[in-house]
């Protein structure tokens, strides 16, 4: 059966670097079928869609719609909104009165569940309508996804900062610790790996939170690397936990919950902060420095991967295709094929909605500190065309003549 009414596309949770590559693609794939009568844009997510903020995007032009494909960040803003039962049917109420027949909802985990939830009521009601979940985060952490569009930018990002403090800690030696963005995955922290190109290149320990913390082991693994290499730069998620699954951070210090009761850990550089009083503290070294790399990671414009862009493209094309043409539900999934290739596939909502994709054990080293080779080879392909190589001085040292 054909259905006839309007789309909906809306982007929720944290903005990417190319998470309007998804937008436009769902929105120009969407134009070209008869039966969309129009195609409306939600301002700020699903709070937008209760409020009926809407965007028509039918009368964006497409060379505009071009130009805003390749600009970071949600172009339609965004929201944390975690919408349950009695939220989707307000949501539902707005759908209905405009006609809307298809909603394309890019976003994460809670996303996800939020489209199943909207398609439950729709099934409930008899109401013909057509949802599809778009997958996007900068986590990685979207189940039966290879990968998620959004993560290879953010990826290279990480990976090209710390290239960079690497050869600043080298000129300069001392301890610095680098925390980088990851709840319950490490996914994008372990792309700091991509940054050891010589033997004794940092990060020289990586900790993410599939393993558990121990701070006498971490102090150990420092002094270790601080020995051998007279430096040492560190990699650490936020989201680090200890054997009882407690935040470390919330173990060295008070700290604020967000909304849904979760520690605040991302916009705060108090980890770093923590662990390096710790590592002068027990150490007794002198030179230690933390940064966090906080929101900079996830729509830092011109460290873009042209792969990620590709992806995020096709993500939202496929939703409109499998909705329009095909008259299905599900979330569009990516799957590695090859060398390195993609095939999208529709997955069934209740695989993916409020399920999280962890590092899986293959891809982190049996100390717990850093990951394999074979974390390196899954993500090489995913950062792109163009990536930076830092270059060494290899002239011979001249022999001293003066006795010291």
């Amino acid at each position: 059966m054909e259905l006839r009414g309007k789309v909906v596309v809306a982007q929720g949770g944290g903005p990417t670097a190319v998470i309007n590559q998804s937008l436009v693609g769902a929105v120009l794939e969407s134009r070209k079928f008869p039966q969309i009568t129009q195609v409306y844009g939600a301002i700020g997510g699903m709070r937008g869609i209760v409020d009926e903020r809407f965007m028509d995007l039918t009368q964006e032009t497409t060379h505009n719609l071009e130009r805003v494909a390749v600009t970071p960040s949600s172009a339609l803003s965004s929201t944390r909104d975690k919408p349950d039962e009695k939220y989707c049917e307000e949501i539902f109420k707005v759908f209905r009165a405009h006609d809307v027949r298809y909603f394309f909802y890019i976003g994460g985990n809670d996303s996800s569940d939020t489209v199943r939830i909207v398609n439950e009521q729709a099934e409930r009601t008899g109401y013909e309508f057509r949802a599809i979940h778009i997958p996007k985060t900068i986590d990685n952490d979207l189940m039966v996804n290879d990968h998620t569009p959004g993560y290879p930018s953010a990826a290279r990002f990480v990976a090209q900062s710390f290239m960079g403090v690497n050869l600043d800690n080298r000129a300069l030696p001392g301890v610095h610790i680098m925390v980088v963005m990851g709840r319950h995955a490490g996914f994008l922290t372990a792309a700091s790996a991509i940054a050891q190109s010589s033997p004794d290149d940092g990060p020289h320990l990586i900790y993410l939170p599939e393993r558990a913390f121990e701070m006498d082991k971490f102090l150990s693994d420092v002094k270790t690397m601080h020995d051998r290499h007279g430096r040492c730069l560190i990699a650490v998620s936020e989201g680090i936990q200890d054997k009882h699954g407690v935040p470390v951070l919330s173990t060295l210090m008070e700290t604020e919950r967000d909304a849904h009761g979760n520690v605040q850990l991302s916009g705060t550089g108090a980890l770093g902060e923590q662990l390096a009083n710790q590592v002068k503290e027990k150490l007794g070294l002198k030179r230690v420095r933390s940064d966090t790399l906080g929101y900079l990671q996830r729509s830092f414009i011109g460290c873009v991967s042209d792969v990620d862009q590709r992806e995020a493209r096709e993500v939202g094309e496929k939703a409109a295709q499998y909705a329009i043409w095909h008259n299905v539900d599900g979330s569009i999934t990516i799957h590695r094929t090859g060398n390195y290739a993609v095939d999208y596939q529709l997955t069934s909502l209740r695989e993916i909605a409020a399920k999280t994709r962890l590092m899986p054990d293959a891809f982190i080293n049996k100390a717990g500190n850093n990951v394999t080779e074979a974390f390196t080879n899954y993500l090489r392909p995913l950062l792109g065309s163009g990536m930076p190589e830092a270059a060494r001085l290899r002239a011979p040292i001249v022999p001293a003549i003066l006795a010291k």
